[in-house]
């Protein structure tokens, strides 16, 4: 059978992180971002940093791929081992998946009001955003790996299908 591996995923995240830092850090090897001065980010620089995000991605779903489906695909049809634990974890991150939905709808309003005078309303919206999307994210990897049979099949190699 054929073997999902995790070196190719931790490589590109190791990688992925050391372009990044190469891209962020200036040449006294210090953050950009040094006493409210905005930096102005050249075109190898956003490049870099495209592509340390593309790498980091590349790995990250690889060792998802790893953890759901296990690091070598077995024949046949498996059912998942039943347990309180995934089901707590689901309970707990759809409440909080909820609370985060309230605080979302609360910072739209928040910067619909020009008079409180919050200059970076945007950016807020956008992290509690993505941090409702990774509870998403998180909340169906927990349903597929606890939740969803694993069935594996094998077909001919001179099957009907053009694959």
């Amino acid at each position: 059978m054929y073997r999902n591996d995790t070196v190719v995923p931790y490589f590109a995240l190791v990688f992925s992180a050391a372009l990044f830092l190469t891209a962020y850090l200036n040449d006294r090897m210090r953050v950009v971002h040094e006493a409210g001065v905005v930096p102005h980010l050249t075109v190898g620089n956003i490049g870099l940093m495209a592509f340390a995000m593309v790498l980091f991605l590349y790995g990250f779903i690889g060792l998802m791929s790893n953890w759901l489906e296990g690091s070598e695909l077995r024949l046949g049809r498996r059912e998942p081992e039943p347990s309180s634990l995934p089901m707590v974890a689901g309970v707990v991150l759809s409440i909080l998946l909820v609370m985060l939905s309230g605080f979302f709808v609360r910072t739209l309003i928040f910067a619909n009001n020009p008079e409180l005078g919050y200059y970076n309303a945007t950016t807020l919206q956008a992290g509690v955003f993505s941090a409702m999307m990774l509870i998403l994210a998180l909340l169906i990897a927990i349903y597929k790996k606890y939740f969803m049979p694993e069935e594996v099949l094998v077909e001919d190699e001179k099957g009907d299908f053009p694959w």
